[in-house]
């Protein structure tokens, strides 16, 4: 192990005239502890990613199987298609304000998350918000290549016969795990050719998706005699005192559905040619297309009920029941593409820089990307899916509420109590500005535990439907249950604050 020789006063970075910083030639940053070369700034030369490629990157992300899930979800709990429309459009753009804060520093810094964390948690403590998104990011990555491989098997089976009266193995069709392997493997084959592979998977992607969706639409319309079926069916909640409990625990749902990506964005943002190109993407990228996924998934749900006399909210079961092999190759390749597309984004790049960040010496990025490819299939992505209210209800409650808290010490560090000033050295040398207490910020891990509590402290199941007590962890924190990733994120801002108010380091 070397030390790390910080450049000298002289040498101290300078912002270009777009206020990017970059490290000044000849800066040896070299502590392996903290530094490899993912993980050091991206040049000013490389920062090129443009308004179209956030916002297809986004496209890419927004349009997949689990986000038409939780659209024609709300359908099939009772809302009408202006009501579920509605929910999704307002969580998108309140989760929207985080991603802008926290991706601000993406492009003026060129620096990943993990080491954004190292200005409020400290070199060593930023390993406690890596580690908890990366666990978060290998879950997700799981259920989503298990979600992938079902939907290939699904439509093989209707083109070929037979794949699902396989023999077993595990207590699966022994096909069903030959689709999972093989899109496991596509997956990390495309994410092991760098972060430029993926832009360029990601341009082409999104408008392939938007298609697929949009000929999904066409062919259920024509099915149910025109447009106007699909809009005819009532809200069984109403607007009274049915909805608002339906309401607000939706919201937050769909808010931490994107809680992960709130905190992920300077993974991506740190390739931005400026502030203008990632604010401008992300704002054109994920309120705007998701809500019009949204709305083509409900449609297509309520097409489904006018067709079939129930609600088929899952668009592969829907679309295997079209006998066109063509329409089935189609569907076929645009499961492939979208599932590809958010997974290997949302889920692989983010881990791989955390695994990266908690031991810099021995993981790179590429290592990161296929240990967190082991990881979402040794946690049995199978077995999370099979308990809807473990998985749908508790897990992402408790995923929103945690990562909502560490978005507000980020957010809190960054914008109040440093002006989005950074001393760009001193996040990879140890007794630094950010070295703390040994590399902790004992107030930013104070702050985490205050907001958390908040936030989760009164999680609670329904009688048989979950792991928590039906009066909640703690009973009187029970009220904020439903409000987890809002509660967690206004929480921790706010007690970060104040503990660093007589700490401010010039």
């Amino acid at each position: 192990m070397t030390a790390t020789v910080p450049p000298t006063p002289s040498d101290r970075p300078i912002p270009d005239p777009a206020g990017r910083v970059e490290l000044p030639p000849g800066t040896r940053l070299t502590d392996s502890r903290f530094v490899n070369d993912d993980l050091l700034p991206v040049p000013l030369a490389r920062r090129r990613w443009t308004t179209y490629n956030f916002t297809a990157l986004w496209v890419g992300m927004a349009h997949n199987i689990p986000s038409w899930l939780l659209a024609s979800g709300l359908v099939a709990l009772g809302m009408d298609w202006k009501q579920a429309v509605f929910t999704i459009a307002l969580a998108n753009v309140i989760v929207l304000a985080p991603m802008l804060l926290t991706g601000h520093a993406g492009p003026k810094y060129g620096i990943p998350f993990p080491v954004l964390a190292r200005a409020s948690f400290g070199l060593r403590g930023a390993n406690l918000p890596a580690m908890i998104r990366a666990a978060v990011a290998c879950a997700w990555f799981g259920i989503q290549t298990w979600i992938g491989g079902q939907g290939i098997f699904v439509l093989l089976g209707k083109i070929f016969g037979g794949w699902a009266e396989a023999s077993e193995v595990g207590g699966q069709p022994w096909t069903l795990w030959v689709c999972f392997v093989l899109f496991w493997a596509l997956e990390l084959a495309i994410i092991h050719r760098g972060m430029e592979t993926l832009r360029r998977f990601e341009n082409w992607a999104a408008p392939f998706v938007i298609v697929g969706a949009f000929v999904l639409l066409a062919w259920i319309a024509h099915k149910a005699g025109g447009v106007g079926p699909l809009l005819d069916q009532p809200s069984r909640l109403g607007w009274g005192a049915d909805f608002w409990p339906v309401f607000f625990p939706s919201l937050m749902g769909m808010i931490a559905f994107w809680s992960t990506l709130s905190l992920n964005i300077p993974d991506f943002t740190r390739f931005g040619a400026g502030q203008r190109a990632q604010a401008w993407g992300q704002t054109l990228g994920l309120p705007t297309t998701m809500t019009l996924f949204a709305l083509l998934s409900v449609f297509v749900t309520s097409g489904s009920q006018a067709v079939y006399g129930a609600p088929v909210w899952d668009p592969v079961a829907l679309a295997a029941r079209t006998d066109n092999v063509f329409g089935l190759l189609f569907a076929l390749v645009t499961v492939l593409v979208a599932t590809i597309s958010v997974n290997i984004a949302a889920n692989v790049v983010s881990p791989a820089y955390d695994l990266a960040n908690l031991a810099p010496r021995v993981i790179s990025f590429r290592t990161g990307a296929l240990i967190t490819g082991v990881v979402g299939v040794v946690i049995m992505p199978w077995k999370l899916t099979e308990t809807p209210e473990l998985y749908i209800f508790t897990w992402l409650g408790l995923v929103g509420g945690l990562l909502g808290t560490v978005a507000g010490i980020l957010i809190a560090d960054y914008w109040i109590v440093r002006r989005t000033a950074l001393d760009l050295p001193d996040l990879y040398t140890p007794g630094g500005r950010y070295w703390y207490t040994s590399g902790w910020n004992l107030r930013a891990v104070a702050a985490f535990l205050a907001g958390g509590v908040l936030a989760v402290g009164g999680s609670h199941s329904a009688p048989g439907k979950g792991p928590f007590p039906e009066d909640g962890l703690i009973p009187f924190l029970k009220p904020l249950a439903d409000y987890g990733w809002a509660v967690g994120l206004a929480a921790s801002l706010a007690v970060y604050v104040a503990l660093m108010a007589g700490h401010r380091r010039p």
